[in-house]
């Protein structure tokens, strides 16, 4: 089992998460390759939306990746990848700052540019204190 962090703004968390999906890095298929059923995923929202949204920096959901199928959605001109997660309901919004410097993932200077890459492993203990926060509502 791994622990994985998705980078995205909240409005597509929530709906992704209200399609009981996980979809990647505008779409692509290969960050969703590298997550494997029962392994975790914390979305991180470091803004409310895309283009204008105001700025965030929470972790905005979690879920567990339910299977090893991979498929490509047809939404018009757009067919992004996606697989499919169990986000539980009773998950609540956590903002990074709660932590305070708890997080091996926010430990060193410049931890925002590791995030740029859209989808970055947790260490256990991360996911530990994450999902703790996220679960205690």
């Amino acid at each position: 089992m791994r622990y994985w962090l998705g980078v995205v703004c909240r409005d597509h968390v929530q709906r992704a998460t209200g399609l009981g999906i996980a979809q990647l890095g505008h779409g692509r298929r290969d960050g969703l390759a590298r997550l494997g059923a029962g392994d975790w995923l914390v979305y991180y929202s470091p803004r409310t939306s895309l283009r204008d949204g105001r700025p965030l920096q929470a972790f905005t959901a979690i879920g567990e990746v339910a299977d090893e199928e991979i498929w490509q959605a047809d939404e018009g001109g757009f067919k992004p990848w996606r697989r499919r997660v169990h986000y539980p309901a009773d998950a609540t919004q956590a903002p990074v700052r709660a932590f305070d410097g708890a997080l091996d993932l926010t430990s060193g200077a410049n931890w925002g540019h590791r995030l740029r890459r859209g989808l970055v492993e947790l260490t256990p203990s991360d996911f530990g204190l994450i999902r703790s926060a996220m679960m205690a509502g």
